[in-house]
C-alpha cells in the first residue's frame, strides 16, 4: 500500500489556482518541463516538484479537515445552523487581526497625534469624510471645536461650500451605526472605533482593547450574515476549515521534530513557507535513520576527571529511550526515496553515495531546497508592481549509510541575496566537497581499538549535526 501511494499521480500543471490561506493563489514550478507533467509522487519527489506537492496537500488537508471535531461538509448547505458559528467566529477572528494592526499604528501618539494621522492618511479628504471622522472619534466635541477642525483640515475653498453646524448636526454618531460612518469616512469602522476609545481611555492596552470591542466586531460584520453573501460566506468558512485541519497536521510534524509553535494554513506550506532550521531538518533526517524512533540528542554523552587518580570521576548521561513518531515501514520507504533523490533527482551531485578504501560503498541520500524569498505587493487587479528580496537559501538534509546524517545550508540575508543566483546544487556540492572528512569519521583509524571505534560514531554523529 505504502509502495502503491509513491506511485500515486498528479499533474505538475500550472493552469490552476488555488484557493488556499485565505485567498486565491498561483504557483510555478522551477522547471518548465515539469509544467506539462503527470508524475508520481516519487518522480515529484526526486525532482522537487512544487505543483504536485501542492496538490498533495490539498489532500492532505481535505482528509483532516471534516475530521476535527464538530466539523462537518453539512456546513456549506444555507440550512446548517453551524454556519453562522463560524461566520461569527470569522468575524472576531479578522477584527481582531485589523484591530491589532491599528493599535501598533498609532502606538505611542497622543489622541491629537492619532487623529491628526488618521486624517492626513485619508485619500482625497473631503468634508463629509472630515465630519464623520471627527464625530465619530470625537463624540462629544463641541460646534466650535468641530469648526476648527474642518478649518485646520479642509481647503479654504472647500469651507466656502460647507456649513459646519449642518454636518455637525446631520454626521452625529447617533444619526449611523459603526458600520456605516466606516463606509462614509471610508475608514475602517474598527479603525474609528479604537481612536474613539483611546480618547476616553488613553493607556489602554491592545488585551483591553480587544475586550471591549467584541460586540463592536461583529456589528461591523453584520453584512457578511447576509444569505445574498453565500459565496462569500463559503470562502470564510473554507478558510476556517483549512485553519483547523492545519492545527492537526500542524500536532503531527511537531511529533517528527518541526521547530515552530505554528504552521502557515496554506498549501504552500508544504513547499517552505512555514519555514524550518537546520536543525531540525537533521532531527527528522534521524529518525528516518533510526526507523521512525526519535532519539534524545546529546552534544556531551561523558565527561572523565582525574583518570588515574585516587578522586577519578566519570559522568556518563542516562539516556532516555527514544520515542517512536513513525512506523518502520514508513522510514524504510522514505529511506529509499532519499537515496533516489540522490542517484536520479536534484541531488546527483552526490551519485555514487562514499567509496571507502577498499571499495566499501556507503549509499548517500538526502532532499534539496532552494529557497528564493521576497516580500511581493500586487496591485488591485493581480499584477505585481513590487518584490524586494528578503534572503535566499540551498539546502541539502542528507543521511549517509545508516548511522550520520546532517544539514548543509547555504544562506545569504538581506537584499544583497538579489546578486546570487545559486541554487541547491551548491549546498550538494559542499557536501560532495566533504567527502575526504566523511571517510574518516566513516573508517575509524586502524590504530583505535574495536570497542572504542564502535562507540565514537555517537559522538561524531552529534558533531555532525
Amino acid at each position: 500500500m505504502l509502495e502503491a501511494a509513491l506511485e500515486r499521480k498528479y499533474s505538475g500543471s500550472t493552469g490552476e489556482s488555488f484557493f488556499t490561506g485565505g485567498g486565491v493563489h498561483h504557483f510555478e514550478n522551477f522547471e518548465k518541463w515539469e509544467n506539462g507533467a503527470n508524475m508520481t509522487v516519487s518522480q515529484a519527489f526526486q525532482n522537487s516538484v512544487n505543483l504536485v506537492f501542492i496538490r498533495l496537500m490539498r489532500d492532505i488537508v481535505n482528509y483532516y479537515r471534516f475530521r476535527v471535531p464538530g466539523a462537518s461538509p453539512d456546513v456549506f448547505n444555507s440550512g446548517d445552523p453551524a454556519r453562522e458559528v463560524y461566520l461569527q467566529r470569522f468575524a472576531d477572528q479578522e477584527g481582531r487581526l485589523f484591530e491589532s494592526r491599528f493599535y501598533e499604528k498609532y502606538r505611542g501618539l497622543t489622541p491629537d497625534q492619532s487623529l491628526k494621522a488618521l486624517v492626513r492618511g485619508s485619500v482625497n479628504l473631503t468634508p463629509l469624510r472630515a465630519a464623520v471622522i471627527y464625530r465619530s472619534v470625537r463624540p462629544q466635541a463641541s460646534l466650535p471645536e468641530f469648526s476648527a477642525f474642518l478649518a485646520a483640515n479642509l481647503p479654504k475653498e472647500a469651507m466656502l461650500k460647507v456649513q459646519p453646524d449642518k454636518l455637525y448636526e446631520k454626521y452625529g454618531p447617533d444619526k449611523f451605526d459603526l458600520k456605516d460612518r466606516g463606509y462614509l469616512a471610508h475608514v475602517h469602522p474598527l479603525e474609528l472605533w479604537l481612536l474613539n476609545y483611546r480618547e476616553q481611555h488613553p493607556g489602554a492596552d491592545l488585551r483591553e482593547i480587544l475586550a471591549k470591542s467584541a460586540a463592536d466586531r461583529q456589528t461591523v460584520y453584520h453584512w457578511l450574515f447576509n444569505s445574498e453573501h453565500k459565496a462569500g460566506q463559503d470562502n470564510r468558512i473554507r478558510t476556517l476549515l483549512e485553519e483547523d485541519a492545519f492545527k492537526l497536521i500542524h500536532k503531527a510534524w511537531k511529533r517528527q521534530g518541526y521547530p515552530f509553535d505554528s504552521l502557515v494554513p496554506s498549501y504552500a506550506t508544504t513547499i517552505g513557507v512555514s519555514g524550518d532550521t537546520p536543525a531540525a531538518l537533521a532531527d527528522l533526517m534521524g529518525i528516518l535513520v533510526n526507523d521512525g524512533v526519535r532519539n534524545p540528542v546529546l552534544k556531551i554523552d561523558q565527561l572523565h576527571f582525574g583518570q588515574d587518580t585516587p578522586t577519578e570521576t566519570v559522568v556518563t548521561h542516562d539516556l532516555a529511550p527514544g520515542q517512536p513518531t513513525l512506523s518502520p515501514l514508513i522510514a524504510a520507504l522514505v529511506r529509499k526515496e532519499l537515496v533516489g533523490v540522490v542517484e536520479n533527482g536534484t541531488g546527483r551531485r552526490a551519485h555514487g553515495g562514499i567509496v571507502l578504501p577498499g571499495g566499501r560503498l556507503i549509499p548517500v541520500g538526502g532532499k534539496t531546497g532552494t529557497g528564493d524569498n521576497r516580500l511581493e505587493s500586487f496591485s488591485a487587479h493581480g499584477a505585481l508592481i513590487g518584490s524586494k528580496v528578503t534572503s535566499r537559501t540551498a539546502t541539502f538534509v542528507f543521511m549517509i549509510g545508516d548511522r550520520f546524517y546532517g544539514t548543509i545550508l547555504a544562506f545569504v540575508p538581506g537584499p544583497k541575496a538579489a546578486s546570487y543566483g545559486f541554487t541547491s546544487a551548491l549546498a550538494v556540492q559542499i557536501f560532495k566537497d566533504l567527502a575526504p572528512q566523511w571517510k574518516t569519521l566513516l573508517q575509524p583509524p586502524k590504530s583505535q581499538p574495536a570497542d572504542l571505534a564502535s562507540n565514537a560514531a555517537p559522538t561524531l554523529t552529534s558533531q555532525l549535526r
